[in-house]
């Protein structure tokens, strides 16, 4: 049992927390919970470590079968990126999804991608994540600004869905945009005042095709040159004093009208 801060594997762990350097240079992010573990791939998990008190409580149940090292709770606690830890922390390696080979992969069918624009909180991202999954999103792209995915903060939010939401980081968002649209996907830019270029209300559009929507920082929105590369705006109405939604609510109200009227479609 580990029962000093001073291990190195607590160091590394810690590290793994707090630092994308240190996730990026292995190749791996921490995922904490019972949940975040049984839904994890199990080619994926390289490491597990379990507190004391969950080794007491579920060595006869949960654990069979299971490599892990127990940690004393007081350390554990020390380890964990959360307030009240489950008592189950997991190591992942970082799963590795090629952007031209989804979109050549998709020829010929009919895609949903989303497309987000340096997207900075936490929870937002993982939100968005597990909400494409539940819309039927293929792929969700990222600006290389964005939040980093593996920030355990985004993991929890995504409640699973990183395990199984393709995800692809890009250095140039333009470059990704051009490449949907060699391929016939219509790009939907979400922008607040959008009443130029054939702009419309999200519910007028037509989304039965290949499809990707456009999502913009949680400030400052899209950046007007990204607009410009966009096939064409839309805008979700708003009533009272309200300006804006939050990024991953927009996401929700956008993907679910494209698979609302992809069943009606059919």
């Amino acid at each position: 049992m580990i029962n000093s801060l001073a291990n190195n594997r607590v160091k590394r762990v810690r590290a793994l927390c707090a630092k994308s350097k240190a996730r990026r240079e292995e190749g791996v992010f921490i995922a904490e919970g019972i949940k975040m573990f049984f839904e994890a791939p199990r080619n994926w998990v390289e490491e597990v470590y379990v507190s004391y008190s969950f080794y007491n409580k579920y060595k006869d149940s949960s654990l069979q079968g299971i490599d892990y090292e127990i940690v004393a709770d007081e350390v554990f606690v020390k380890m964990s990126d959360t307030q009240t830890p489950q008592g189950i922390l997991s190591v992942i390696k970082q799963p590795r999804y090629d952007l031209k080979q989804a979109v050549a992969a998709s020829a010929g069918k009919n895609p949903l991608f989303v497309l987000l624009e340096d997207i900075q909180d936490p929870g937002n991202l993982g939100t968005i994540l597990r909400v494409c999954e539940g819309a039927g999103v293929d792929g969700v792209v990222m600006s290389k600004n964005t939040v980093d995915i593996f920030n355990p903060k985004v993991v929890r939010s995504t409640m699973g869905s990183i395990y199984r939401v393709p995800f692809f980081s890009v250095d140039e968002l333009s470059a990704a945009i051009g490449l949907l649209k060699a391929v016939g996907v219509s790009v939907y830019a979400a922008a607040v005042d959008s009443e130029e270029g054939g702009a419309c209300v999200y519910d007028k559009a037509d989304y039965t095709g290949p499809t990707a929507f456009l999502i913009g920082n949680e400030g400052n929105g899209l950046k007007p040159d990204t607009i410009k590369l966009a096939s064409r705006c839309i805008s979700i109405p708003m009533a009272g004093l309200v300006e804006s939604l939050n990024a991953a609510i927009a996401t929700a109200i956008l993907v679910y009208e494209a698979a609302r009227v992809r069943r009606v479609d059919k």
